[in-house]
């Protein structure tokens, strides 16, 4: 069973149907034993980095996503619940993550052209870096959907796939247990639900 945490951010319900539509059992949920005796878990987020952060802080779910990461559970941050995982954001300010990957998250606003609009929000490809099990049941070069206006720095360890827009960035990244995708795979139709499924195959129990 997959948790999608629930802390008041994140397009939450369509990440349980795309889950479904594989025939992933996924609930949404913010209880510590449900979480807890999950076998994967999904950190969303959809929004403004700063409020993001608050509200895992002040729901302590912060504290229990690193104690089950510690112990080895599979972990799958999308879009800002993929920049929650690094260390601090530049988003309006300086506003410290979760510090589970090393790195930052930086506005495309002043390091892109002006003929690039921000947010950039769109379909672009993936270039793989490494192979994950994310990209089981897809290849390098299918497209993916992106709303965003910050990214995560490319840090050439973590890094698992980029894409560009005006510039290089990261699309995705993985360390041990720890996923997470800038894109949307629960908007990017075919590609997006096998992104998914790979992550329900990933090390750990199955969903």
């Amino acid at each position: 069973m997959i948790a999608i945490l629930d802390y008041g951010v994140g397009n939450l319900f369509s990440l349980r149907s795309s889950f479904a539509a594989i025939g992933a059992e996924a609930v949404v949920t913010a209880d510590p034993k449900v979480i807890r005796s999950a076998d994967k878990l999904i950190l969303p987020g959809v929004g403004a980095f700063e409020d993001a952060a608050r509200k895992l802080r002040e729901s302590g779910l912060d504290l229990l996503l690193k104690e089950e990461v510690a112990n080895g559970k599979p972990l799958m941050g999308i879009c800002l619940g993929m920049q929650l995982l690094f260390e601090k954001s530049y988003e309006y300010g300086e506003h410290e993550g979760l510090g589970l990957l090393r790195g930052s998250i930086l506005p495309f606003s002043g390091k892109i052209a002006p003929s690039y609009k921000i947010p950039h929000i769109g379909w672009n490809q993936l270039a793989f870096e490494k192979d994950v099990p994310l990209w089981k049941y897809v290849k390098t070069g299918d497209y993916v959907y992106f709303v965003h206006s910050f990214f995560a720095e490319i840090d050439g360890v973590h890094t698992a796939a980029t894409a560009e827009y005006g510039i290089p960035f990261t699309a995705a990244v993985a360390k041990n247990n720890i996923y997470g995708c800038q894109f949307h795979p629960e908007k990017s139709g075919s590609v997006g639900l096998g992104i998914l499924r790979g992550f329900c195959e990933a090390e750990g129990s199955q969903c």
